[in-house]
């Protein structure tokens, strides 16, 4: 009985890191990844096409 306690005990740890990770470094870093390169391809369009606005 003391193992499977040792083993949830590890678990609940292992699991409760990973949601940390995943909450303060994954998903924000996916976030200004996304946003960095979406402004990166309208910097890209806007050398090809031209600023918006009238012509």
């Amino acid at each position: 009985m003391a193992a499977q306690q040792a083993v949830d005990t590890s678990s609940k740890k292992a699991e409760f890191r990973t949601f940390l990770f995943t909450t303060f470094i994954l998903i924000p870093g996916f976030a200004v990844a996304f946003v960095g390169a979406y402004g990166l391809v309208v910097w890209l369009s806007q050398m090809v096409f031209g600023p918006p606005g009238p012509v």
